[in-house]
């Protein structure tokens, strides 16, 4: 073990766990604060992508030119496929953790520095166009799948290791891993025709839950103990599927109910998968189908005045084609659910929806919340 790597790790995670660790019992209800967490950990699509798209060299799935960063500080198009800020940011912003950096930007020797911190208090793995299954990104071009994503993801536990391993094992059983993934995979489903031809849309979801199965599992034995999933949304609700729709501009509802489909799979494998590691992993799901549901049922309730166009883009509903320089903006991207025809949300949805994640009411989370899990 490289002792001169030690110290600074050593003294970072202490000082960490003076600060989030439970070093100080019934805080949260003392102050009415969030419990913390040491480290956020994210895997998945564009829908949390932070730029790890950037640094791939032949990838047309990109979001690193305006109007994408339009609300980010300094109007950054950063590789985030949103107005600003996405829901991998606003969780880690929740719980007072710096923003987790994407991991590709961490690499080269010039980063030593940079990636011994990031390792401790979040990186981010998300890639746009990644799936669960690794063919899933052939259409766009280049990402990195999920299989690939938990790769690099034993890259950074590595660093972690390099702590005293009581200290590492602390550090991963109080961090949170988060994992937002699934949409691609569904939307390659439909759109090869030999795909549905070898099999049904509940063999298919079936298959999709049992593929992710494995990845979790391996991200559990390197030390991994709480675990954020997200359901897929109603992709057959996007601006994009909606204008396909040529008159009323109703969603997909084949392509809905897939996403039904999927997450009662996942629902019934993250249940089997915990009684198979005999309680060591503790998670909590988050319905966000329902929560979308719920929000293009009464967009009012939620500050939205337009959940069916896309915010950024041209054409019909703003979705006949992508958010492109020259593409129409809205003017206030406040009041759209939808930044773009493939239904990446704007920032104020993504807080809007990580704001449900945390309520204290388990309407949308199971089989706890997710203020509960970072408690226990």
């Amino acid at each position: 073990m490289p002792t001169n790597n030690t110290p600074f790790l050593t003294i970072f995670l202490l000082f960490l766990g003076l600060l989030r660790f439970d070093s100080f019992p019934g805080l949260e209800a003392a102050t009415g604060k969030l419990a913390s967490v040491p480290g956020l950990y994210v895997f998945g699509d564009s829908l949390v992508d932070a730029g790890n798209n950037n640094h791939l060299p032949i990838s047309i799935s990109k979001a690193n030119y305006p109007h994408n960063g339009v609300d980010f500080p300094n109007k950054k198009p950063t590789g985030r496929f949103c107005n600003g800020k996405n829901a991998a940011d606003a969780i880690a912003e929740k719980f007072g953790l710096p923003l987790p950096p994407p991991y590709l930007s961490l690499r080269g020797l010039l980063k030593r520095e940079k990636r011994k911190s990031a390792a401790v208090t979040g990186v981010n793995f998300a890639s746009g166009g990644a799936g669960i299954f690794n063919s899933t990104d052939q259409k766009l071009g280049q990402g990195i799948p999920l299989s690939e994503q938990v790769n690099n993801w034993l890259s950074i536990h590595e660093e972690l290791m390099k702590l005293e391993p009581s200290e590492a094992q602390i550090h991963l059983s109080k961090s949170l891993f988060t994992v937002v993934i699934g949409s691609n995979d569904l939307f390659d489903y439909f759109g090869k025709f030999e795909l549905r031809q070898q099999s049904k849309p509940e063999e298919y979801t079936k298959l999709m839950a049992d593929k992710l199965k494995e990845q979790l599992k391996r991200i559990h034995e390197s030390g991994a103990r709480r675990f954020l999933i997200i359901g897929v949304a109603q992709i057959g609700c996007t601006p994009g599927k909606r204008a396909k729709n040529s008159t009323i501009h109703e969603c997909d509802e084949e392509a809905n109910l897939s996403c039904s489909l999927y997450n009662e799979a996942l629902v019934k494998m993250l249940q089997q998968l915990k009684q198979e590691l005999q309680g060591s992993m503790t998670y909590t799901y988050f319905d966000n189908y329902k929560s979308l549901h719920d929000i293009i049922s009464n967009p009012a309730r939620y500050g939205f005045a337009d959940v069916t166009s896309a915010c950024c883009g041209n054409g019909k509903l703003n979705a006949d084609l992508p958010c492109l320089p020259l593409a129409k903006l809205c003017s206030d991207r406040t009041k759209y659910l939808f930044w773009d025809r493939y239904g990446h949300p704007t920032e104020a949805a993504a807080r809007t929806i990580v704001d449900l994640m945390l309520t204290d009411d388990s309407h949308y989370s199971s089989p706890i919340t997710l203020t509960q899990l970072v408690s226990t």
